[in-house]
């Protein structure tokens, strides 16, 4: 089931729960506004190339849009429709003040060099500049892109509307990035844990995970749970899988990962086949890749009790239904992963402020977020007699609802 499918069916099942006017309802899904622009650039051998780029600007009821710029060679409208839709919602459960947008460029960025990608970026900004901004649409890194892609939009930018460092988030540190951000969407995860296990008598220490996916939002998560004591017995990433049921020593992992790019070949662990990650014996299972990978086929055969999406919608409705049959906890990626998305609104209130904040204030803050969010999801799942998912959609969808009316926006 695509992305967009399963997002608009836990929308209108959200909806329901909450007893929305079908107006209303059909007006939160529609998007408040599609962009498409050319880009062309003289590459470095002198041709001319051109690219799409595009944002999806979702809705903006409780502040200015927000989400993330992929360059990717496919970039499915609809898939970019349902993650905008997604950030709506993230944002309404962390109870940011912002509203979801996702964008990018349909391009390999690996096929690009340095100087390229510099002037692709320059010109999608400048197709874009007006209908992006400190208080209109927010734009981060996302697959493809990074603190560098940020300072070029910033630059851009700036040279329309004067030097505006909270027109993008992710920045580097050196332009107003915040300090933390880079593990945030990992620190957000280890406080989200926290919380569900907490809530179960649980801690931590001594539980067993496996993780899946062992890029920014993986290896942040895996060090961070290895450090509060939780034992790492399986990761996988694209070059391929490693288990040692003693525990995996995250730090020599760490360091191997980043000299022979992936965790293959790593010698404290006992290389397995990738696909059977998910279905590793553990106590908590993290996949923090790619969507969709728990689905019908391997649901039955996993074997964790509860379930952390760290990766976006990496669990297909089906497999939603077999697992909570079986009794498996599912924290939802709405919630799940919103410390990306929480420390990048700490980012830019900083900037606006022109005032930084230590890195020890940054992840009091997201423990502070995360924990009432924690809070607020349960109070909802109580409410509306339904599980965390459920319980986070309909918290989500509910303070956007409610801004929409109050705004005085219903159909």
């Amino acid at each position: 089931m695509n992305a967009l499918v399963a997002t608009n069916r836990n929308f209108k099942l959200a909806a329901r729960l909450l007893g929305l006017d079908s107006k209303l309802e059909k007006s939160l899904l529609i998007p408040f506004r599609e962009i498409k622009v050319e880009c062309t650039i003289p590459k470095d051998d002198g041709t001319l190339a051109s690219f799409v780029g595009f944002r999806v600007q979702h809705d903006n009821a409780r502040g200015p849009m927000k989400g993330g710029i992929r360059y990717h060679p496919e970039v499915d409208p609809d898939e970019v429709n349902a993650l905008a839709q997604l950030m709506t919602w993230k944002t309404a459960v962390a109870n940011i003040p912002y509203g979801g947008a996702k964008g990018g460029i349909g391009c390999n960025p690996g096929e690009l060099s340095i100087s390229e990608l510099e002037r692709l970026t320059r010109v999608f900004t400048q197709k874009i500049h007006d209908l992006i901004g400190v208080h209109t649409d927010v734009p981060a890194p996302d697959m493809g892109t990074n603190p560098q892609t940020m300072a070029w939009i910033l630059d851009e930018y700036s040279k329309f509307h004067g030097y505006s460092p909270a027109v993008v988030t992710g920045k580097p540190t050196d332009l107003g990035g915040s300090l933390g951000r880079d593990a945030a969407t990992g620190q957000g995860v280890l406080f989200a844990t926290e919380a569900l296990l907490n809530e179960h008598g649980k801690s931590i220490s001594g539980q067993r995970f496996v993780i899946q996916g062992f890029g920014n939002v993986g290896s942040w998560a895996a060090k961070l749970i290895s450090e509060n004591g939780g034992k790492i017995v399986a990761v996988s990433d694209i070059t391929g899988a490693i288990k040692n049921s003693k525990g995996i020593d995250i730090p020599s992992l760490l360091k191997h990962s980043i000299e022979h790019r992936g965790v293959k070949g790593f010698n404290g662990g006992d290389p397995i086949d990738p696909n059977s990650i998910l279905v590793e014996d553990c106590d908590i299972l993290i996949p923090a890749a790619l969507g969709g990978v728990i689905n019908r086929e391997n649901a039955n055969e996993i074997k964790a009790k509860f379930i952390i999406e760290a990766a976006n919608h990496p669990t297909d409705p089906e497999a939603d239904e077999i697992l909570s049959k079986k009794g498996v906890v599912i924290l939802p990626d709405i919630y799940a992963n919103s410390g990306g998305v929480t420390v990048s609104y700490f980012e830019w209130v900083q900037n606006i402020q022109g005032f930084m904040w230590d890195e020890e204030k940054v992840n009091n803050e997201l423990k502070t977020y995360m924990t009432r969010g924690f809070k607020n999801v349960k109070e909802m799942c109580k409410t509306h007699n339904c599980d965390l998912r459920m319980g986070a959609f309909t918290l989500g969808v509910n303070r956007v609802a409610r801004a929409t009316v109050l705004r005085g926006w219903e159909a």
